[in-house]
């Protein structure tokens, strides 16, 4: 058991006018299972190459122990995985490699197969293994969830649960629940650590935020108070010391042995408005120190179309399979398909049934590569959506599909797409592109707490939580019939998460989502659908 110690620890990123960390000092206990939480753009990932001696920094962070990072960087994802396993830790022990990935229910087999032929489950899989094959590191496990199906995150979870020492960043409550004990937060002004997991540091958060708010009403009542009593006496001091002199002080002249007592009793007054004013100053000290950390979220608007039909889309026995061969032949025989590709075509849904209703809510569920986004895709396909950088044309090209899909006439469709790769250039250029409202554009990212300056950054500089935000606030501002969303919610904070929620449980849209976050998809009542 160590420590690691950071002690005013000071960062800003070159050509920044702000910092992201500034005199902050806390404590880490090596054996934790820390959950690391904050809002998109707070600095996170920064932190974790800060520990890892990547940036130049003001202050100190001291350790015993040695930082490893996931996800790894791989020069080469053709290379067969062992390969990727020797450049990734090349004095690894092949045992403790193989142990691990049997307690992540992963066939050892995997390492003999070229590293970009596994799903994104199983390549998240073995980095663990190769993480957690190592000894004496403090280990830093950057969003791990990102593309896991739901059982994929509770055997991870599980897996975790076992372990210790590590600083791991989420935003899917559930997975955090299961396998953390400590929580890190980056909150405005400061960095806190508390000891229990997410639904523990909610509740706290929550009673915390109940608490100042309410304070700080019962604060702003009584500095009114307090304003008004010096006030008063404010006006009652400055009458009696009146009488002292001048037109008013005639009748009391008379009679010159009450000069005494009216001089102490202006010294009073006076001293009675002081301690007010004194007592008014410490009031508006003590609400000045509340409400520095709490998240506000205001409320999204969505104004959804409704279509005057009831069934949107409908698919009937559709299959899904793509080819890699130059011919790809668009008919319903599967058998013909078969013998013009000479076996290359891989089919990825089959037999495929669905029915999306006005109002309805429906997430896809099921495994890493079982054709969740290739169904979405057919979709758009069959309304002739046209495709821009957010999609793999090529890739579209190859899709071959056998049944039927039937869509409303006119259906409109507002998609959002997991790769968020194509973003470039400035919010107002990207806003032009498409055509939508940069004022509606611009608030709506102010309210997924994008700040006036990160509105005027390059989007290639964002993080990856709010490059999603814009997709979303994209979508957001295009009124449909029918919210197609691919698994949105990658990167993306908690409490935006919350905002999207009590979005969609206000404005009920038609929608359609590949969704793995558990407690987001019961909060918003979804109907599951599992290929």
């Amino acid at each position: 058991m160590s420590q690691i110690n950071v002690n005013d620890l000071t960062f800003y990123y070159d050509g920044s006018y702000d910092n992201i960390f500034e005199n902050v000092s806390f404590q880490i206990d090596t054996d934790w299972k820390l959950g690391f939480i904050a809002r998109n753009g707070r600095g996170k990932t920064t932190f974790l190459r800060l520990l890892q001696g990547k940036y130049e920094y003001k202050g100190t962070i001291s350790s015993s122990v040695s930082f490893d990072y996931f996800p790894f960087e791989i020069s080469d994802h053709q290379k067969d995985t062992l390969a990727v396993v020797e450049e990734i830790y090349p004095d690894y022990e092949f045992w403790k490699v193989c142990r691990e990935l049997t307690l992540l229910q992963v066939d050892t087999e995997v390492l003999y197969r070229p590293f970009d032929t596994l799903s994104n489950g199983e390549q998240t899989k073995v980095m663990l293994a190769i993480l957690f094959s190592g000894e004496n590191s403090f280990l830093l496990i950057d969003e791990p969830t990102n593309h896991l199906d739901m059982p994929t995150r509770k055997l991870v979870s599980d897996y975790l649960n076992k372990k210790k020492g590590f600083l791991l960043v989420s935003h899917d409550r559930a997975f955090l629940d299961q396998c953390i004990d400590h929580v890190l937060t980056i909150n405005k002004t400061n960095i806190e650590i508390q000891k229990g997991n997410f639904s523990s540091w909610w509740e706290n958060k929550r009673r915390k935020d109940e608490y100042e708010i309410a304070e700080n009403e019962n604060l702003k009542k009584d500095i009114q108070r307090m304003k008004e009593s010096a006030r008063q006496s404010r006006e009652w001091a400055d009458n009696v010391e009146a009488t002292k002199i001048g037109k008013k002080s005639q009748d009391q002249e008379k009679n010159i042995d009450s000069r005494a007592y009216i001089g102490e009793k202006s010294r009073r007054m006076q001293m009675r408005r002081k301690n007010m004013e004194r007592r008014q100053d410490r009031s508006i000290e003590e609400k000045s120190a509340l409400l520095k950390n709490i998240e506000s979220t205001e409320s999204l608007k969505l104004f959804p179309l409704r279509h005057h039909k009831d069934v949107l889309v409908r698919m009937e026995e559709v299959g899904i399979t793509y080819c890699s061969c130059q011919y790809s032949p668009r008919d319903n025989d599967l058998q013909s398909i078969t013998d013009k590709c000479g076996g290359k075509e891989k089919q990825v849904v089959h037999n495929f049934n669905l029915e999306i209703r006005n109002g309805e809510k429906i997430v896809l569920e099921g495994k890493n590569g079982c054709g969740k986004s290739s169904i979405i895709k057919s979709i758009l396909s069959s309304v002739d959506w046209s495709f821009d950088d957010s999609m793999d044309e090529d890739k579209e090209n190859n899709r071959i599909l056998t049944g039927s899909i039937e869509t409303a006439g006119g259906l409109i469709i507002s998609y959002v797409p997991q790769d968020t790769s194509h973003l470039k250039g400035t919010i107002s250029s990207y806003a032009e592109r498409y055509g939508i409202d940069e004022t509606i554009f611009k608030t709506l990212l102010r309210k997924l707490d994008f700040s006036r300056l990160q509105l005027e950054k390059s989007m290639e500089e964002y993080s990856g939580g709010q490059k999603k935000k814009v997709l979303i606030a994209r979508s957001l501002c295009q009124q449909a019939h029918l919210y197609v969303w691919d698994e949105p919610l990658n990167f993306i904070d908690v409490f935006s998460r919350i905002q999207i929620e009590e979005l969609i449980e206000k404005y009920n849209p038609t929608l359609l989502m590949v969704e793995h976050d558990r407690t987001f998809v019961e909060k918003i009542g979804a109907k599951i659908i599992t290929l």
